[in-house]
């Protein structure tokens, strides 16, 4: 009697033992096939954004040497630069001076650069960057913002390339620039009250949308560059393919 019972409790502990190894091969096959998935899904989104960056859209665009506008990067986001303020549009009207810590009449251009809010106000320098705040970033859950900066005069070099459009593009340009900003109930441009600050002459403004790994900065500017029938890229999540269009 005393060995059946033993017998018996050896069985159990036996098939538990098998069960959780079962359990266990289980768990394993599952994961791996999931990290496969995973790193299937990036390896083909990134193809995606290699492959559609390289099909340029108004490739044959006539430039019409009407008003001069700008793209620039920093290395890895673009803005969008234009006339601070023309017959066609006084951007100082929403984007105050007073606003900025320096800027005045005397500056020329305004840069406008759409992303993440979260990330635009917690990371000044990327030596600030969290990896939680890059990750909330990409999900697409937070809010957006536009960082609006003022500059007196334009060079340009690698990182800042001039665009001819004409006055009919320029009038799509603004449009597309003024519906991505959130207004209020009056119509105007919402300004964020921050101490954060790139520079003297900028400023954060409330805007539309969210920021993803489908929609960057760089799609946000890439898009603009569309808007006003400027060479550009099909879809693209990076700065560099919009510059290699402008080479």
């Amino acid at each position: 009697m005393w060995a059946s019972k033993k017998s018996i409790k050896l069985w159990v502990t036996l098939t538990g033992v098998s069960v959780l190894i079962l359990m266990s091969k289980r768990f394993l096959k599952y994961a791996a096939r999931f990290t496969v998935l995973f790193l299937s899904l990036i390896a083909l989104y990134f193809l995606a954004a290699f492959c559609l960056s390289k099909i340029s859209v108004n490739h044959n665009t006539s430039h019409t040497k009407e008003i001069a506008i700008y793209i620039m990067t920093n290395g890895i986001h673009t803005d969008i630069v234009v006339p601070a303020n023309n017959p066609l549009q006084n951007w100082t009207k929403e984007i105050k001076h007073n606003h900025t810590l320096a800027a005045d009449s005397s500056y020329n251009y305004l840069a406008f650069g759409w992303g993440d809010k979260k990330f635009y106000l917690e990371t000044p320098e990327f030596s600030d960057l969290k990896i939680s705040t890059g990750l909330r970033a990409i999900s697409g859950l937070n809010t957006s913002a536009m960082h609006t900066t003022y500059y007196k005069n334009m060079a340009e070099d690698e990182n800042c390339k001039k665009i001819y459009v004409s006055v009919a593009q320029y009038k799509n340009l603004i449009k597309y620039i003024s519906d991505s900003f959130t207004t209020n109930p009056d119509g105007h441009f919402i300004s964020i009250k921050t101490g954060i600050r790139y520079d003297i002459a900028d400023a954060f403004y409330e805007a539309k949308g969210s920021y993803s790994i489908f929609k960057t900065c760089n799609t946000w500017a890439n898009g603009a560059l569309k808007a006003s029938d400027q060479k550009a890229c099909l879809w693209t999540i990076f700065d560099t393919p919009i510059f290699q269009k402008y080479k």
